[in-house]
């Protein structure tokens, strides 16, 4: 056996299109990198995807529950009538103390509700955040709200921006860093009635805000943190990811005509990539919960299952819990000052 690994992961095994068969690859592979992986799920199909690898000697528990959350059930509902599903029987080892962290390629709304359900919100959080890097030409740049709020008070886009913060600094190291509002233009007045009243909170907050970006400022470094709301930042995301998987496919044939097949798809494999950073992290905290917990794509194979994982376990080494609950309280402060 290993020596004990630092941080115990629990892995919903049932949630995403490829479940189990590629989350338990995913947690295996994981396991043989020192993380304890509980593989939480029906025992019966964990056991037989289990069977295909060597696991002896790896630290993975199968911890069992009955029932999944789907897409598109209501979480709130789900929860009630499915209190053995497996991302509430997740949530459940971190609460109970018996893991670090969670992961899930299942629903997005369940995650979030059952992370709300076991750990709580953070102190002045109303709803939790999804958030990180999204693109991989800007791969330190967090982009928050991605999804999980579509319609966000202007006071909770400043709090978007301190969670980034909090992230950035214990996730990439950056001491001070630098907040921006995605709006239509660069000048103050520009936007909606929703980004101008967030300007001017932002400006109070005692954030290191640089003030409004455009959309072509999200490939470079014009910023660390970029606070928008969740239906703004999903359309974002998802055109990115779009725009990689079309442009990969568009590539491949015209480049393999000219390069040989190994160098072509390596070129296709890089702008893929570039395009599509969750791919490379394998999901994205959920800010402002008592908690660490880390949502993939239910489209996410084994690479990305395992991708997720070390991320949960990086997220628990740098800090992540204390340095947003620093940030926030920090805030509160500069706001009651002014």
């Amino acid at each position: 056996m290993n020596n004990p690994p630092s941080v115990r992961v629990a892995l919903d095994a049932m949630g995403g299109d490829f479940a189990p068969s590629e989350t338990v690859a995913g947690g295996v592979a994981a396991a043989g990198k020192g993380v304890e992986v509980f593989l939480v799920g029906d025992p019966n199909q964990i056991k037989e995807e289990l069977d295909r690898y060597k696991v002896d000697d790896l630290p993975i528990v199968v911890v069992p529950s009955s029932g999944v959350i789907e897409e598109g059930e209501s979480p709130i509902q789900a929860l009630k009538e499915k209190p053995q599903a497996s991302i509430l029987v997740s949530a459940g080892l971190i609460k109970g103390g018996k893991a670090d962290a969670l992961v899930s390629m299942g629903s997005t709304g369940a995650t979030m509700a059952a992370a709300i359900f076991a750990f709580g919100l953070m102190d002045g959080i109303d709803r939790p955040a999804l958030g990180g890097p999204i693109i991989g030409l800007s791969p330190k740049m967090v982009v928050l709200d991605v999804g999980s709020n579509l319609d966000c008070r202007p006071s909770q886009m400043v709090k978007f921006g301190a969670l980034g913060a909090a992230f950035s600094k214990s996730y990439f190291g950056i001491s001070n860093p630098r907040v921006a509002l995605l709006s239509v233009g660069a000048e103050e007045g520009k936007g909606n009635r929703q980004t101008k009243e967030t300007y001017q909170l932002l400006k109070e907050s005692g954030l290191n805000f640089q003030g409004n970006i455009e959309g072509h400022d999200l490939v470079g470094e014009s910023s660390d943190v970029v606070v928008c709301d969740g239906f703004v930042g999903n359309v974002v995301m998802k055109l990115s990811e779009g725009i990689g998987y079309a442009l990969s496919r568009h590539l491949d044939s015209k480049l393999k005509a000219s390069l040989k097949s190994d160098v072509a798809q390596n070129v296709v494999n890089d702008i893929y990539n570039m395009l599509n950073s969750v791919e490379n992290t394998g999901g994205g905290p959920l800010f402002g919960i008592n908690g660490i917990a880390v949502v993939g794509h239910g489209r996410a194979h084994a690479t990305s299952v395992e991708r997720a994982i070390l991320t949960a376990r990086y997220c628990v080494q740098a800090g992540l819990l204390q340095s947003m609950s620093n940030e926030l309280k920090q805030l509160k402060e500069e706001s009651i000052q002014s």
